[in-house]
């Protein structure tokens, strides 16, 4: 294939590489850092859960099957991560260590036995053997005690025991009724992970054996469950068909297996044997296998510690809204689009629960992904359905490890008299869409419509970059009827004028509006396209911005994750500039632009540039009339391609890499923190006049290589 394509496996594997980077970042506040370090590995065990997971069940399937991009197939695919993640974990382990021995300057450390005093070994003995060693469930496994379920995750000490005849391990679960983490006695913040004190114990476990190795042990299993074949069976309920295959998914095959030491070669071969992996599904760590420790110890040290964390910034009340008025009126005045994480998403929840108790509102119609655990907007519904208005909810049951939640939110609706859908067979739901349907006085029917590009989640609107569109206009209101309607009968939106709706109106408009900017550079006129993504994968898009950029189009992505168009490369992308952001917020917003005028058309989205969102999936993309709401949207795109701190480029040969910075640094995440902070304080009236943004000057950007 083309030099211009990249491996979309690969090209995550790169995504998480940048996540490490924040890790090691010396301008990133220290405990951050070890956070970043978290997320690279709870970032990797999902990789593997589903995408290794699933190249692994399609090698059992097709071994001749090929990546449309890279013409790789499904074993090289595995092979290429194997040796990338065994890269990426050598730089995990030093990156953690680096982490740590600067974290006991402060007086934060992780101890081994070497480190402990007598008094210290002595309060760790009686704790294990007090605490820990009645809670333990210890298993020897030979050819009388079968080999037993090792769960998805879970840290095991393991150990090899002398046997005459084969082999003979030990277990021992390293998680149960106790707490992971140990601080030791006088020092504040000393500690010892759980799992490190019951392996050093284990001869006290298995005292009539004599233990040859041991190892602490995590596997990770394969989570791409098969939704669609028991779609095909229509007498079964969604709901109870999901619950069975989340039942299903606790035990399907391991992809991966992480060691923290050396055990014998007849030991690994027996496991591998029982788990029926390869060696190079074998993974070797210097660092805690499972770094979730870090979140329940991040809460610990913030009020002790609070110059190793990001500086306090919370969402700020928009300069959009009157605090003081109801939001309806507000919204039917003029649209009004909030931003997160940096403004808050408390006047959409306003929205919502004057909604449920305005005698004119007829119906609350909305999609839900994945929602809070104790949220706020599933409240308001319920409020609503109580007050007698029609709620229709659609709850999507398949938003991946949100399953269970879901099924959970859909009872507890259903129970408070909504009337929870699911959507059509084999497509998810991903769109962020609510209709509020209004009777007024006049007898006239009023639409109030919000669309956004995140989840209805307060607790993600904190950390999450997003945008969220409340509108009024009725031909918006119209077709977001059209789409909840199509979801309420199980049938597809086949055409719109206003919204792009997938799976059938929006990779097809998309390119038609390509083709209008193609067309304007064969003119000569100036073309333009920007968007900001998290993901590019589609590759009949791919094939249209290439050819764009052949015809001179000037093509300008932010993209934060997978991307498997390669930008620069000489007679193919030249016109495209690709730059990812990793910083202290997940950027999670879509935003497309066309064109280079004032007729430019501008939209925010719930859709990434894959296959599965633009015609797998029910997305909503919606377009930006209003002047002062396209001149923020305009502010906001040119900020983030301003950014210099925290921007990578991606070079002709598809690697990253910081800029060198010349005149002023650029951090659009900060510039936006401050811009919140600095709007707060100005004073709102009922049409707000525009407020000039705080303006980043364009630096000069070189990067480095």
């Amino acid at each position: 294939m083309e030099q211009y394509y990249d491996n979309r496996e690969l090209s995550w594997l790169k995504f998480n590489e940048r996540v490490l980077e924040e890790a090691s970042d010396k301008s990133v506040p220290l405990c951050e850092r070890l956070m970043f370090a978290a997320i690279f590995q709870s970032n990797l065990d999902e990789f593997f859960m589903v995408r290794v997971g699933s190249l692994y069940d399609r090698t059992l399937i097709d071994s001749d099957e090929k990546d449309n991009k890279t013409n790789m197939t499904c074993q090289e695919q595995l092979d290429a991560i194997f040796k990338r993640t065994e890269e990426l974990f050598t730089v995990r382990d030093e990156t953690y260590k680096g982490i740590m021995s600067e974290l006991e300057k402060h007086g934060v450390e992780q101890v081994n036995f070497k480190q402990l005093s007598q008094e210290e070994e002595s309060y760790l003995r009686v704790y294990f053997t007090t605490e820990i060693q009645p809670l333990i469930s210890p298993q020897i496994i030979d050819k009388k005690h079968p080999f037993p379920f090792l769960k998805n995750k879970e840290i095991y000490a393991v150990a090899h025991i002398e046997s005459k005849s084969s082999v003979k391990l030990a277990f021992v679960p390293a998680s149960g009724a106790f707490s992971r983490i140990i601080f030791l006695p006088g020092a504040k913040n000393r500690f010892m992970l759980v799992e490190e004190l019951i392996i050093h114990y284990m001869p006290l476990i298995f005292e009539n054996y004599k233990i040859l190795d041991k190892s602490l042990m995590r596997i990770t299993r394969n989570a791409d469950i098969d939704m669609e074949e028991a779609l095909y069976d229509h007498d079964v309920d969604l709901r109870d068909m999901m619950s069975e295959l989340l039942k299903k998914r606790k035990k399907l095959s391991p992809v991966r297996m992480e060691l923290s030491r050396k055990l014998g070669s007849e030991a690994v071969t027996y496991l591998c044997e029982k788990l029926e992996l390869k060696q190079e599904q074998i993974f070797r760590l210097k660092t805690p296998l499972d770094l979730s420790f870090v979140y329940p110890l991040r809460s610990r040290l913030e009020e002790s510690l609070p110059l190793l964390f990001y500086g306090r910034a919370d969402p700020q009340r928009s300069m959009e809204v009157v605090r003081e008025e109801r939001m309806i009126p507000q919204i039917a005045r003029r649209d009004i689009l909030l931003s997160y994480p940096f403004e808050s998403i408390k006047p959409f929840l306003r929205l919502l629960v004057e909604a449920a108790h305005d005698p004119a509102v007829v119906s609350i119609k909305i999609t839900l992904y994945r929602v809070a655990s104790d949220s706020k907007v599933v409240d308001a519904l319920i409020a609503a359905a109580e007050n007698g208005k029609d709620v229709l909810v659609l709850v999507e049951l398949r938003a991946r490890f949100d399953e269970e939640n879901n099924i959970g939110w859909s009872q507890r609706l259903e129970r408070a008299g909504c009337n929870v859908i699911y959507g059509p067979e084999s497509i998810k739901v991903h769109s962020k869409l609510l209709l509020i349907t209004r009777k007024t006085s006049s007898g006239k029917i009023q639409y109030i419509t919000q669309i956004g590009t995140g989840n209805y989640n307060e607790k993600t609107s904190t950390l999450y970059t997003d945008l969220s569109l409340m509108t009024a206009n009725q031909d918006i209101g119209a077709e977001a009827s059209m789409v909840f309607n199509a979801l309420s009968t199980n049938t597809l939106v086949e055409h719109t004028s206003h919204l792009l709706a997938a799976p059938l109106c929006l990779q097809n408009r998309i390119i038609e509006m390509i083709d209008a900017e193609i067309a304007a550079a064969e003119k000569g006129e100036e073309a333009y396209i920007g968007l900001k993504l998290n993901s590019l994968t589609d590759k009949v898009l791919i094939d249209k911005l290439i050819e764009a950029s052949a015809k001179g189009v000037k093509i300008r992505m932010v993209i934060r994750g997978i991307c498997c168009l390669i930008a620069g490369v000489k007679g193919a992308t030249e016109n495209i500039e690709i730059t990812s952001i990793v910083g202290r917020y997940l950027e999670h917003s879509r935003i497309y632009i066309f064109g280079a005028g004032e007729n430019k058309k501008i939209y925010i989205s719930s859709a990434d540039f894959m296959t599965r969102n633009t015609i797998r999936r029910v997305e909503v993309a919606v377009p930006i009339y209003d002047p002062h709401v396209r001149e923020r949207i305009l502010h906001i795109f040119d900020v983030i391609t301003s950014d210099n701190v925290k921007a990578r480029q991606m070079l002709p040969d598809g690697t990253y890499s910081h800029f060198s910075v010349e005149g002023e640094p650029v951090d659009s995440q900060a510039a936006f923190i401050r811009e919140a902070y600095e709007n707060t304080t100005q004073v709102i009236v009922q049409t707000p006049k525009k407020v000039k943004p705080v303006l980043v000057k364009k630096p000069k950007k070189t990067v480095n290589k």
